[in-house]
């Protein structure tokens, strides 16, 4: 007969999430000691006893150093999520105040968002909470939901599809596209038609480096093919490039409206080009109630409001 052993949650000392969570971000005694002001004989007595508790050895010898075992790593997320969701309940319990916040958020987004966001929205808090510390973060390899998921940022922003249910979405402004060409380019005086504008040298903003984008597969649909002649990770740069040459490049309007005048640089309308986007604010819904992150998504909310 199997022995079936049940836990009982009062029987389980909860500081012991704190010390499981420094051992599983430092990957060391002495730093989650140091890390939690324990000293480090108490902070190995709480791994002998989260090694019981667990049935896992959680740290493990190899070679002169120490790492997680594979039950530890796999419990990381799942750890991580159960002490915001903690902080966040006392935090809601005692109150909030933005102008006596100290703390960090980390936003993912290309140099788009950075521009019209977090720019506008850092130097409003800088008055309305200036404890407040406002990272902006590229999107990593693994893509920004996960990074969500993981906890490594507070939100994203960007033009988003269809979500998973764990993430949620708010609309912030509707955007479109037009052509960038410098002031007296040949195809000014011309009429503007979609052979002659693919006949042009154009520049695209690719951030992963492909040659290739929605403007091309609409002119494919009309037998048509374009030379990209030059490609840009960020938008910030294109209309430099296209500024003294004869290059054109298809960008949102919000740039072009931005950056075209100081530039020399003419709009046109582009005779093909994607349909209109909304940018974005996507979160991990385990932050949905907390009063914190909460007053960040309407704070960005704010910032944008009337674009």
């Amino acid at each position: 007969m199997v022995r079936v052993h049940v836990m009982q949650l009062s029987s389980i000392d909860l500081n012991l999430l704190l010390v499981l969570s420094a051992l599983l971000e430092t990957g060391s005694v002495k730093e989650a000691a140091r890390r939690l002001a324990l000293s480090p004989s108490a902070t190995s007595h709480a791994l002998g006893r989260l090694r019981e508790v667990l049935d896992d050895p959680v740290l493990v010898r190899a070679g002169r150093s120490m790492v997680l075992s594979a039950r530890a790593e796999a419990l990381a997320p799942r750890v991580r999520r159960i002490l915001e969701e903690s902080e966040a309940l006392f935090r809601q319990a005692e109150g909030f105040d933005p102008a006596h916040l100290s703390r960090a958020f980390r936003v993912i987004g290309n140099d788009y968002g950075e521009l019209f966001i977090v720019a506008p929205l850092g130097a409003t808090l800088a008055t309305a909470a200036p404890g407040v510390d406002l990272f902006a973060v590229p999107e990593p390899t693994g893509g920004a939901i996960e990074a969500l998921r993981r906890g490594d940022a507070d939100v994203a922003l960007g033009v988003f599809g269809e979500l998973p249910p764990d993430l949620g979405k708010t609309r912030l402004f509707r955007d479109e596209f037009v052509c960038l060409l410098r002031d007296g380019h040949p195809a000014l005086g011309r009429r503007w038609t979609k052979r002659r504008f693919a006949a042009l040298d154009h520049v695209l903003v690719a951030p992963r480096g492909t040659p290739r984008g929605a403007v091309d597969s609409i002119l494919a649909e009309h037998g048509l093919e374009r030379r990209v002649a030059r490609t840009v990770s960020t938008f910030l740069v294109a209309p430099h490039l296209v500024a003294g040459t004869d290059f054109v490049v298809t960008i949102s309007r919000r740039f072009a409206e931005r950056l075209g005048p100081s530039l020399g640089l003419v709009q046109r309308k582009p005779p093909v080009a994607p349909e209109g986007f909304y940018v974005s604010m996507i979160w991990h819904r385990r932050f949905d109630a907390d009063p914190e992150h909460r007053w960040l998504r309407e704070s960005i909310e704010a910032e944008v409001r009337g674009f």
